[in-house]
This record gives structure tokens, sequence and C-alpha cells, in this order.
């Protein structure tokens, strides 16, 4: 082993294109083929599936004379339908990234400071498995904690639960999708799940409010969107901004931040009162739905214009359009929904919005979605933990369906209910994801043990006391692709070339650190050949199968409830709850209310943030193809607050919010597009690692700015659209 500093730590993580490419050895062979050979001349197309997002599209890598040379849609799959998103094509620069970790790496001085030694996978795995059990012996498995995001997971949570652990957390809950998990759930009984359940291709009216579609890129969403707009789908957009979606919109309406659910409850006010919502669905599926209607008395439109912002006039035309074309009437429910700590309710309001329209379980609307059952390896039982999860201690939120991410570093903070002194980190940047930085660190500042699994030296393996460097997707098998979708179909992540250095896959790691734990019994099987084989045949297929096509097709079964698709809601009244009494139960509003959202500083503007076409999270920015196509992010500015602040288009600022927290510098755009009350910029960017060369001090961090949020009170959400910024021109 040897010791090396911050400079000799980038020539380790640093790689050529060229030797990236001359490392790389193809596996499989033309079209249809499959295993691993020797290089070979000419061009080998390989079916594998994306790792760019949570969308998983199948994809086609093109291998030619051993080197990855461009990636494609699948046509066989039903996901990309033979294409791919910007990301998805841009996947080989995550392979060719000269600044990706390229071997195990020991701290040697105290977190903050990048002082590492490189070391064997052996001796990096030792050094975890020794603390993990000594973290175990004092305190219990129970005070190892698991952050893990993606499909590739699912190995470490197997290893982490043998381990005797029951905190295991993924941010895409708490800091995501879990309000309108629990939104959904609480009125139909079943989320929305991932991919989406949305029937946009057959959607005659879509309502979007705060989606980025062509912004946020969801392939199949994006490319049936762009269909249903080609065909002349009646849209209506409601966003503070004019999105990329907004400027395809029949009605745009610009609402004030923070008060979706004034006009959400207005729509209902007006589609019941008017005699608009579907009768006979409500009468068949409804629980509840007198004591829903009288909840809506007093919000009319004209109540919600003055908290909106939106026109009673504009307010029921729109609430009459989608009344008009149901139950083909889909209000998209959404991915990123933590805004404002009412989320669940918002999304239980946009839930209740379709079931008035009929469109859950309708063409048009949200279908059931079909899947595969593959059955699970053989293992032994998980042990019983000692202790119950310390994320949500005595059920404080009631409606929480995952652990918390936030839970657990309160958990860690505070040493209660009981401490958590490990934190293993599975392919998120939790300094990233998470709000309120500063509490962040301060719980790896109390940790006995950080590991860090990553592609890149991202922030939080910079405060990592192990950062072991994974596979990129293009070079790993990984779980099986089996998510639920308008038709039934599995699909194989398989490996097209070779890593160019020392990276191990994360099943691999699991696998080994299991061994090195003492739970190896969890891992029964040899390889992961064998491992996917076995599930697969279990459900009638088999691995060369997937390594032939990417993509295997179930048979079809019905997704709307008028072709035969089972019409069931697991829910206390086994209907749809317009009225919950499972809510009121718990403390809590039966019916959304409407609460007006916090005001902030005078002259301050709300933080807004979301997403572009051609990056993930913080994960690609230093991706060199996606690089080209977005280097660096803007802050939108009305273009009338703007002229007011005396800034211009090109001019560098620095946000400041109201806790005093400064960002990086960051370019001006001052456009109409957005209202003068509020500020957007597009999240991932103003990465710190000095590591990260191409996109190290390159625009600024909204995670950096969102120190305060609320915790919504049903389920543990994190909102942070509750920050608020000054510009401060940058010399």
């Amino acid at each position: 082993m040897r010791s090396f500093s911050r400079r000799q730590f980038l020539k380790i993580t640093a790689g050529t294109l060229a030797a990236a490419g001359l490392a790389s050895r193809s596996r499989g062979v033309l079209w249809g083929g499959g295993g691993p050979e020797k290089p070979r001349q000419g061009t080998q197309i390989i079916p594998t599936f994306c790792d760019l997002c949570f969308w998983k599209c199948g994809a086609l890598a093109y291998v030619r004379d051993g080197k990855l040379w461009k990636i494609e849609g699948n046509p066989r799959d039903p996901l990309s339908r033979g294409r791919l998103c910007p990301r998805g094509t841009g996947g080989v620069g995550a392979h060719t990234d000269p600044d990706r970790l390229r071997a195990p790496l020991v701290r040697v001085n105290r977190r903050g400071r990048d002082e590492w030694k490189e070391v064997s996978w052996d001796e990096a795995l030792d050094y975890i498995a020794l603390r993990m059990r000594r973290i175990a012996a004092e305190d219990g498995p129970e005070a190892m904690a698991l952050f893990a995001h993606g499909l590739g997971g699912g190995f470490f949570r197997h290893a982490f639960k043998a381990f005797g652990t029951p905190n295991i957390a993924e941010p895409a809950y708490a800091q995501c999708r879990g309000p309108r998990d629990a939104g959904y759930n609480l009125t139909f009984g079943d989320e929305v799940g991932s991919p989406e359940r949305t029937d946009i291709a057959n959607a005659e009216c879509l309502v979007l409010i705060g989606s980025h579609l062509g912004e946020n890129m969801h392939n199949t969403q994006v490319q049936e969107f762009a269909e249903a707009v080609g065909r002349g789908v009646s849209l209506i957009v409601v966003d503070p901004r004019f999105s990329i979606a907004a400027s395809k919109a029949r009605y745009y309406l610009p609402i004030k931040p923070g008060t979706d659910v004034a006009l959400l409850l207005a729509w209902m006010h007006v589609i019941v009162k008017e005699g608009l919502y579907d009768r006979e669905y409500v009468t068949k599926f409804g629980h509840g739905f007198d004591q829903f209607v009288a909840s809506l008395e007093g919000y009319t439109p004209e109540w919600a214009y003055p908290e909106t912002g939106i026109e009673p006039g504009m307010i029921r035309e729109t609430a009459r359009e989608m009344a008009h074309h149901r139950p083909a009437t889909l209000v998209h429910p959404g991915r990123h929904v933590t805004w404002y700590g009412n989320d669940a309710q918002r999304s239980r309001a946009n839930a209740l919005l379709n079931a008035l329209l009929g469109s859950w379980g309708r063409r048009g609307g949200l279908y059931v979605p079909a899947g595969v059952d593959v059955p699970h390896y053989p293992s032994p039982a998980y042990p019983k933990p000692a202790r119950p999860p310390a994320d949500n201690p005595d059920g404080k939120y009631p409606f929480a369906s995952e652990p918390l991410t936030t839970g657990i570093r309160d958990a860690t903070l505070e040493g209660k209910p009981y401490p958590i002194k490990g934190w293993f980190v599975y392919a998120t940047n939790l300094l990233y994801s998470l709000p309120d930085q500063a509490a962040t660190i301060r719980a790896l500042e109390k940790l006995d043990l950080v590991v860090v699994v990553d592609v890149i030296p991202s922030e939080i393996a910079g405060w990592a006391d192990v950062v072991l460097p994974e596979n990129v997707y293009l070079e790993r098998y990984d779980e099986i692709g089996a998510s639920p979708f308008r038709e039934p179909f599995l699909t194989l992540r398989q490996p097209v070339v070779d890593a160019p250095n020392d990276q191990k896959p994360g099943w691999w790691i699991a696998h080994k650190l299991a061994e090195k734990l003492g739970v190896g019994a969890y891992f029964p099987w040899r390889d992961i050949e064998e491992y996917l084989d076995y599930r697969l045949r279990a459900a009638g297929h088999s691995l060369e199968e997937l390594k032939r096509d990417g993509v295997v097709r179930g048979s079809p079964k019905p997704i709307y409830f008028e072709d035969g698709a089972p019409s069931e809601f697991d829910t206390p009244s086994g209907k749809i709850e317009f009225f919950s009494e499972q809510l009121q139960r718990a403390g809590l509003d039966p019916v959304p209310r409407y609460a007006p959202p916090e005001a902030g500083p005078p002259g301050a503007f709300r933080v807004l943030f979301g997403r572009a076409p051609v990056h993930s999270f913080s994960r690609t920015e230093n991706n060199p193809i996606l690089a080209d196509l977005m280097d660096e992010n803007e802050v939108w500015v009305n273009a009338a607050a703007a002229r007011r602040l005396g800034l211009k288009s090109g001019d560098y600022v620095r946000l400041r919010n109201q806790d005093g927290v400064a960002s990086e510098r960051i370019r001006v755009k001052a456009t109409e597009r957005i209202r003068p009350d509020c500020v957007y910029l597009v999240h991932g960017f103003g990465h710190t690692s000095h590591r990260l060369r191409r996109t190290f001090g390159r625009g600024a961090s909204d995670a950096q700015i969102l120190s305060r949020y609320r915790t919504d009170p049903l389920m543990g959400g994190t909102g942070s659209n509750v920050n608020f910024v000054t510009l401060e021109l940058e010399a």
C-alpha cells in the first residue's frame, strides 16, 4: 500500500479515453449472440438496459473492433421503443470518463482531508468487515445503515438484511416520490409505480402540474407526450415557469408557488357543483363521497383567485375541459413531488381529481400495470432485528411506507432512538440528494465508519473512510429488470465491455462483503450468471435467451377496467376513499385542506429547481459527452425583476439564502418565462469535488442553498421549495 495526496488522487482516478478503449473487451457476438469472447474485428451489437435514470430503457450497445462505439434504443423494448433520450445515448461517456474511480481507497487522515491510500479489494473489504463487526458487537447490527439507490442496490440490501439491520433507505422515497405514493395509496390503495402507469398514449386531455415533460426526460412518457401533442391532445399546464411543456399547452396557468392545493380544490368544487364528474364510476367505486362534497363547499374559483393568481374564469374553463374528455383525462401524478411539506395531501388531491373524472383504471387515464413474476433465489430467512428501524420512532409519520433517509440522519445526529454508528452509501450522492447539507456533514463527522460505492469521485465519496469503485452499467450484470408496465416484460443488463481498471460490479462487492461478514450463506450462488439463470428459468425463460434478445415479453393482460382488469382497491373500505377515516383516526385531514404557503423575506425569491434533458441528478455532469451538451446551469430570473436589480443575461451572481448560505457563482438567464416571485435552476451542478475536473466549479448547486425544509406530517417527506434567495452580482 502507498499513501498519496489530492494531486496523486487525481492521477489514480484519471485515465485517458484511449486507455479506456484499449482496456475494453467486447462480450457477446453480433446481434443475437451472448457470452464473453476475445476482442474481434467488426461491429457487435449487444443488448442491455440503461442506468442513467430509473426508467431502465432497453438499449443496444455497439462495440466496434473491441471498443464501445455508440448506444441506441432496443426496438424490442416497450420502454425505449427503439429510442433513447440524450442521457441514454451519452452513456458511452460514463465508460470513458477519465475521472472515474479506478481502485479501492482507504482514508489516511480525518474526514474532509483528501489523503488516501490505494489498497487491494481484499484489504478494503477486510477493513470494512472488521469495523462493521466491531460496530455490531458494541451497538448491534442496527447501528449500521445502508443508503442505496437504483437497481444495483438490491444486492447490498440483501447483504445488510442478512447482517441484521433494518435501517436501509433510499432518497427516492422521502426526497422524491414518497408523498405521491402515500396520497395515491390513501385514495386507491395502490401506488402509481415506476415507470408510472400513465396512459398518455390514449389521453384526450393531459394535465401537468409542475411536471416538466420534455425537460424531465422519462423516455416513454416523452415519446407519448410528443405524439399526443401531434394528434392535438388538450394540454393544461400549471407551473410558475413557462416550461417546454407549457409552450405546447392549450391552457397555461402560471400559478403562484405553493398554492397548488387551492387550485385542485377549486377544480373539484366546479366539477362537483356542475355535476360534471363520472357519477356511475363514483357510485360504483367511491366511499365517503357525500362527506367529500361537503368539504369542498367554500373552495370556489373566486376564493382560489387571490391565492393562486389564476382567474376564476380560467379555473372554470379548465375544469370543464377536463370533465369534457373524461375518463380519458389524465391528471399527471408527477414524480419529484416533495415541494412544500403538504405534499402527500397535495398528491391525494391530485388522486381525488382523477377519481372524480373516472380516470383510475381507464383508457387514457391511469391503467392497471402488468408484470412478470420472477421467483427469488432460495436463501435463509433474514434474522429478526433486535430493534425496530430508527428512522420513524413511535410511528411519528404514520403513512410512511418505506424508511426515511432524513430519519436515519436524525438518529445519527441525536443518538435516538438508538445510535447509528456507520453509513454504507451505494450510488447516491447524499450531499446533493438530502436537504440541509450542513446537517448531513455533521452526521458524517459523528460516524465511526463511512463507506461509499460509486463510479466517480462524488462529494459524498470525499467524506468516506473507504471508497469502492464500481463498474458502470455497461460493464456489469445487475438484477433482472421486471418492472410492471402496460405489457409484461423482462429485460437484462449485461456487460458489453470490460472495466478499464480495477473496478468491480456491485453484485460482486456485496457477495464478497457478505462472506467477510459471516453471512455468505445468503449468497449461495457461485456467480451472477448462475443466480440470474436460476431465477429466469424459474420464470420460464433463460439467461441465454435474455443475453441474445435483451428483452422477452410475457402474455398480454387487460390493463383497463372495461377490458377486464381487476377493479380492486386495497383500502380499508375496499373502495376509492374520497373521505379517509384512517386519516381522520390519525388526527389528520380526511379530505385535503388548503393552507397558504409561508412567505419569504421582503425582496427575496422562492427557489425552484428541476431537471435538464441531458443530465440525471448530480451523476452525469462530468460525463464528457453530456458535459459538451450542457456544462453549467443558469438561474432563471424574471426579466422585469432582473432589470430592477440591474442584472442582464450572462451576468454571474451568487444566490444567498434566508440563512446566509451562499451558492457558487451562476449565470443569469433573464426571461419572461418565469413569475417575478421565484427563481429556477437545474439540479445537479455546482460540484465541489476537485476530482471531477470537467464539472468542478461549473454553475451552482441548489442543494447547497436548501438549508430549510418542511417535513410532511403523513409520511416524512422533505419539502424543499421553502427556501428564498437574494441575488448578489459577482464582480
